[in-house]
C-alpha cells in the first residue's frame, strides 16, 4: 500500500466515507445503532473476567466497550507477554476466535490458507487479519466508516480492503473471549 492510498484511506475513515467501499459482499453492513450507549459504554457487559492468551482485561475493557477509533498497539499479538503466536504455531486447525464481552464466535481462521499466511498478513499489518470466509457474518457487522463491530457493540477493529477483497484488522483484545455456555457454535 503506498503512501497516497493509506492517507486516502484514513481521511475517507475520519470523513465518514462510501459505504460501499468498507463493505463489499459477504460483508453485512450495520448502522451507527449499534454503538449507541448501552449499560456499559457501548456494549452491555465489561469484558469476561479472564481473556485467552493473557489478554490484558483493562486494555480489552477500554478498547471493546469505550472506544470508536483507536486500538490496541500495533503487534499486540505479537508481544511476549501474550502467548497467541506461541499457542496457534502448535495448531494444525482453525481457531475459533470470540467476542471478549460476550463469548459469541466471531471469526474462524485460518480458512482457505494456512496458518502461516495467516500470521504473515497479521504481522504485516499489524493485528490479526481476517477475511471473508472467516468471519462469522451473523455476529459481525462494518458500520459506514470501516469500523468492525460486533452486533452486541463491542468494537473489534477496523475494514481495511485491499486488492485481494475485504481486510478486517481486528484487535486481539476484542476476540480473546471463552465461548459462553449459553452460545452454540
Amino acid at each position: 500500500m503506498n503512501l497516497r492510498s493509506v492517507v486516502t484511506s484514513f481521511l475517507g475513515f475520519l470523513g465518514g466515507a462510501n459505504p460501499e467501499k468498507y463493505c463489499s459482499p459477504p460483508c453485512v453492513p450495520g448502522d451507527e445503532s449499534i454503538m449507541k450507549p448501552k449499560e456499559h459504554g457501548t456494549s452491555h457487559t465489561p469484558v469476561q473476567p479472564n481473556l485467552r492468551w493473557n489478554c490484558d482485561n483493562t486494555l480489552a475493557d477500554r478498547i471493546c466497550n469505550f472506544n470508536r477509533h483507536y486500538a490496541e498497539n500495533s503487534g499486540y499479538f505479537e508481544e511476549n507477554d501474550i502467548s497467541f503466536l506461541s499457542e496457534v504455531k502448535k495448531m494444525e486447525n482453525p481457531e475459533k476466535f470470540y467476542d471478549s464481552n460476550t463469548g459469541k464466535l466471531l471469526f474462524t481462521a485460518p480458512s482457505g490458507r494456512t496458518w502461516k499466511e495467516f500470521l504473515e498478513e497479521s504481522h504485516r499489518h499489524g493485528w490479526p487479519s481476517f477475511r471473508d470466509d472467516e468471519v462469522n457474518w451473523d455476529v459481525v457487522r462494518i458500520l459506514p466508516n470501516g469500523e468492525t463491530v460486533s452486533i452486541d457493540g463491542t468494537h473489534l477493529g477496523h475494514n481495511l480492503p485491499d486488492k485481494a477483497g475485504n481486510r478486517l484488522c481486528i484487535n486481539l483484545v476484542s476476540i480473546a473471549g471463552n465461548p459462553s455456555s449459553s452460545v452454540v457454535d
